[in-house]
């Protein structure tokens, strides 16, 4: 046995003797890995219970956990673990059931079982006789279903928001908007398909559609328009149209007035463009001298 698991005292020919005192309701009998679990029958639960605490030494009930198969004919299993703290052992026992048949409650023979009942009964559904509690424990007022049979959904049934106009949390039934219910289960090395802007330019086209020209393979040359010889820069006035023809023409087009102006370049001239007549100063008195 590794030494990371708890030492367990083995206890030989134990299964053989503690099934003959259950007798025919012990239903099978499995050993793996060291752990020793026993099928008895459903009604036959408290008795096996109170044989392997009196005459076997199985103190404690440590845990009571549920399972779900869904594919058989009673789904649900109910495991009781037990502790013997005297052998320094553990048992399991299991039975089965399924939505409507109740397993009998073993709150007799151990108190706390009242609380691990209701664990079951409130994650799996599986209803125990004779509990005086027998009432949801984990989950919250009004929830519905059972959060870890196989066919609850991952969403549940209902959800819960905070309303500012009711001012407290309410309750509604789940939508989900279509989009969120296509899942992707690939991983993104296994071939998920993600479509990003620009793809589709690598894709071929239709033979009636445009396809987008190809990309170059090398260096593309570029056709010079000029040759060699051809100069680069204008060096004389004449190839620009520049010089004292055209700057005497320049200086009477300044000295035209703005109405003249404004009707060669196709506008109106307003008043601001109208030159003011000029005003003469006032000559002073020589009296405010």
């Amino acid at each position: 046995m590794s030494g990371h698991l708890p030492r367990i005292k083995e206890r030989v020919g134990f299964a053989e003797t503690f099934a003959s005192a259950l007798g025919a309701s012990c239903l099978s009998s499995t050993d793996h890995v060291g752990e020793l679990t026993i099928t008895v029958a459903r009604d036959a639960i408290v008795e096996a219970c109170r044989i392997a605490r009196d005459q076997f030494g199985y103190q404690q009930l440590m845990e009571i956990a549920g399972a779900d198969y869904p594919s058989r004919a009673e789904r649900f299993e109910v495991n009781y673990h037990l502790l013997s703290m005297t052998e320094n052992h553990r048992l399991r026992l299991k039975v089965t059931t399924d939505e409507q048949l109740p397993v009998p409650s073993v709150t007799s023979l151990w108190p706390v079982a009242g609380w691990l009942e209701r664990e079951v009964f409130d994650l799996y559904g599986v209803a125990f006789s004779g509990n005086p509690d027998l009432r949801r424990i984990l989950t919250d007022y009004g929830f519905e279903g059972h959060p870890l049979r196989k066919d609850f959904p991952q969403t549940g049934y209902v959800e819960l928001r905070y309303s500012e106009a009711e001012k407290r949390v309410v309750y509604e039934p789940v939508s989900l908007p279509q989009d969120f219910r296509s899942f992707d289960f690939l991983m993104p090395w296994e071939g998920a398909e993600y479509r990003l802007p620009g793809d589709e330019k690598a894709e071929g086209q239709t033979a009636a559609a445009p396809s987008p020209a190809a990309a170059p393979t090398g260096p593309t040359k570029v056709d010079a328009k000029a040759g060699p010889g051809d100069p680069k820069v204008t060096e004389k006035t004449a190839d620009t149209g520049a010089g004292a023809p055209a700057n005497a023409e320049a200086k009477k087009a300044a000295r035209k007035p703005a109405a003249a102006k404004a009707a060669s370049a196709g506008g109106k001239a307003s008043a601001t463009d109208e030159p003011k007549p000029a005003t003469r100063k006032p000559r002073a008195k020589k009296d405010d001298a």
